[in-house]
């Protein structure tokens, strides 16, 4: 998996590409834990992610609950078919706010 991010409007996009799994989800957690409690407004473009497993859901989701303790929010961007069903069948889409493109996405914290 690779991580890149960079700032658009005062929200932190992050980038994941490859895969995010049991393997690597500590790298995520690791590189999130960078962003706070300096920032709490994130994108996680997932256009580029390739596998979605659920523990690197569950690394997703320890994200968003970091941010929210920072009063901020995650929101997920650019979901592809793979894993787009992976938060259709753990109904993650419940807790997230998913956007088509990380332009509407990052309009959203406005």
């Amino acid at each position: 998996m690779k991580i890149k991010s960079y700032k658009k409007n005062d929200v932190v996009v992050i980038e994941l590409s490859g895969r995010l799994n049991a393997v690597n989800v500590h790298l995520l957690q690791k590189k999130f834990k960078e962003f706070c409690p300096g920032e709490n407004c994130f994108v996680f473009d997932l256009g580029a992610l390739e596998y979605l497993d659920s523990t690197g859901l569950g690394g997703i989701v320890s994200c968003l609950k970091a941010a929210s303790d920072n009063n901020g929010d995650v929101k997920i961007a650019c979901l592809q078919n793979k894993t787009k069903m992976v938060f259709e069948i753990t109904r993650a889409y419940k807790i997230f706010d998913i956007f088509e493109d990380v332009d509407s996405a990052v309009a959203a914290f406005k």
